[in-house]
This record gives structure tokens, sequence and C-alpha cells, in this order.
């Protein structure tokens, strides 16, 4: 089982180079999820990847450096969802679908590595903390303009915008939260569900 949810997290960092970086940063979010990044070591993190306490320096400056750079690839893939639908043809309602439905999905799928990225931050140091700031602004913003272009174009009937984008960013990150691959919804299905309850909540 272990092995399986390794090889399962190893998976989400595919592109990671070099290979050695991707078992660290996998053992990271499995060690983080299951023991919060204050509890976790990094000799927790090294031995859960197969490798030496010192293994770890040779790819990551510190404990905290890994954290970022999970909370950074995170985001990217998580803001390339939100950018590739607000950037799709197609009505502001059916481009809103997409970036629910993925965007949900995506949060079940990878819910390990999503637990973290999204509820690990405080323990980010300022800089790093303010380079997510920025990108989860950057997601926040285009879901936005998917809004905007519906409430204008009278798609949506919408009053408060920004709280409305809030919300639904909100709905689809604490999936991370409660999902559970043994449980009765696949991430397809959460994703549809989703993005039907946003249709009711955006109205038009």
């Amino acid at each position: 089982m272990r092995e399986a949810q390794m090889e399962s997290e190893a998976a989400a960092w595919q592109g990671v180079e070099p290979e050695a970086a991707q078992r660290l940063l996998s053992a990271g979010v499995e060690a983080f999820a299951e023991r919060g990044y204050h509890a976790t070591t990094t000799r927790d993190i090294a031995g859960r990847a197969g490798m030496s306490p010192a293994a770890l320096y040779i790819h990551f400056k510190t404990k905290e450096e890994l954290l970022f750079r999970i909370s950074k690839v995170g985001h990217e893939r998580a803001r390339g969802i939100v950018a590739e639908a607000a950037e799709a043809d197609g009505s502001p309602r059916e481009r809103l679908d997409q970036a629910v439905r993925e965007f949900a999905r995506w949060h079940a799928e990878r819910h390990t590595t999503a637990r973290v990225v999204q509820y690990e931050l405080q323990a980010l140091g300022e800089e790093h903390y303010a380079e997510i700031v920025t990108m989860r602004r950057d997601i926040d913003s285009l879901l936005r303009g998917i809004i905007e272009d519906g409430v204008r174009g009278g798609d949506f009937a919408v009053d408060d915008i920004p709280g409305t984008a809030l919300a639904v960013l909100s709905l689809c990150v604490d999936v991370a939260r409660w999902f559970s691959a043994t449980g009765s919804r696949t991430p397809e299905q959460v994703g549809e569900l989703y993005a039907d309850l946003v249709r009711r909540m955006v109205g038009g």
C-alpha cells in the first residue's frame, strides 16, 4: 500500500529533474501530509525516499525549500488548469464549467499533494510565501475574469464577483481536505458535481 501511494504521488512530479529530487518531493508530500511540516524531520523525508539524510541537502538547501518547491509546482499546475479554461474558446458558462470541473478534479486526484500545497502555506519563509501568494492571486484573477465575462454578457447573475470567485475556489480547494481514494466518488464525479453546483451558484 505504501509503495503504491509513493508511486501515485511521484507521478505528480514528472518533469522535475533529477529523478532523486522527484523522490524527495514525493516523500516530503507523504511526510508533511501525515505528520505536518513542523513535526517532520529531514531524516524522515530522506528515509521515506530510500536515501541517506545527507542526500536531501544535495537537492534542497533546507526543509523549507523542499516545501516551497512542492507548493510552487502544485500552484503552477493549479494555475495552469484555470488559465487553460480562461483562455479556451466557448461561452463564459462553458469556460467556468471547465475551470471548476478540472480544478476540483485535480484536488481530488492529487488530494495528498494538494493538502500540503493548500494547507502548509504558513510554514513558508517570507519571500517564498509572497511568491506563492502572487500565484494564488493570479488564479483568483483568472477565475474572476471568467465570471466578469459572464456577467457582462448576461450569462451569470452575480452581484459580488470577487466574493463569488473566492467562494468557488474555496469550494474546490476544500476537496483536498475530505477526499478519499476509497470513497464513493471518483475525481471525475467530484469535478462534475462541483461544476453543477457552481452553475447554480452563478445563476443567469
